[in-house]
């Protein structure tokens, strides 16, 4: 009985490796595989960012043009700031467990890695408003024509959970400083579709550089070194 139960432990780790592997290899080839590579910065168009903190991507987008108000959907009063000067807000999705209960990692919880790694949570848009922004390594700046923004637009919009009047659904009470917000999304966050896959799949979706698939920063980052 003890053999046998050795045996099918030692058979279950084994797989788990063997998962583990296979996916970190994937992880770290397919990143690197390109897709719009041949696209080059416009020198006219929307000035648009992609930020990265380090582990979590986020696009920013200006506040306002001909082409959208984002204040129709993502409002300055939302915020605690209600800085009606900002000129740039970014989208950031991901697990909304995850962002309302984990200010820092030191506050990460096992379930709740558990249910966002196997696609048993809700997701969550993150909004962050800014006056200035300029380009730096964690920051890169992407001039896209207006065409390629609308679609980018698209598929930030689409990635909102509407209410029963076709608005976005705001949660209140939930921030990280003075100039943030939080909606709720549509969506689960999984082991193979991150944060960062959603921000690769928005820069995709516009006609942009990006990774054929990627669920770290870095698999995104590397297309615009």
């Amino acid at each position: 009985m003890i053999k046998q139960s050795l045996k099918i432990l030692t058979l279950i780790l084994s797989g788990i490796l063997a998962f583990t592997l296979l996916y970190i290899l994937a992880v770290l080839g397919i990143s690197r595989i390109s897709v719009n590579s041949d696209v080059r910065n416009n020198r006219e168009g929307v000035e648009i960012f992609l930020i990265s903190n380090g582990v979590h991507t986020d696009i920013a987008v200006p506040v306002q043009n001909e082409i959208k108000d984002w204040r129709d959907e993502v409002r300055f009063s939302q915020t605690k700031a209600n800085d009606s000067l900002a000129k740039y807000v970014s989208f950031g999705w991901g697990d909304k467990e995850f962002y309302l209960n984990t200010p820092e990692w030191s506050d990460l919880k096992f379930s709740t890695a558990f249910k966002a790694a196997f696609n048993l949570g809700t997701s969550a848009m993150h909004t962050r408003f800014y006056r200035n922004l300029s380009e730096s390594a964690d920051c890169r700046r992407i001039i896209v024509s207006n065409e390629d923004y609308q679609k980018l637009v698209h598929f930030i919009s689409d990635s909102f959970y509407l209410n029963n009047q076709n608005e976005v659904k705001w949660i209140a009470g939930h921030s990280y400083g003075k100039y943030d917000a939080f909606y709720e999304a549509k969506g689960s966050y999984n082991l193979f579709y991150t944060c960062n896959t959603w921000t690769n799949q928005a820069l995709k979706s516009s006609n942009q550089k990006a990774a054929l698939w990627t669920v770290y920063d870095k698999g995104i980052l590397y297309h615009y070194d």
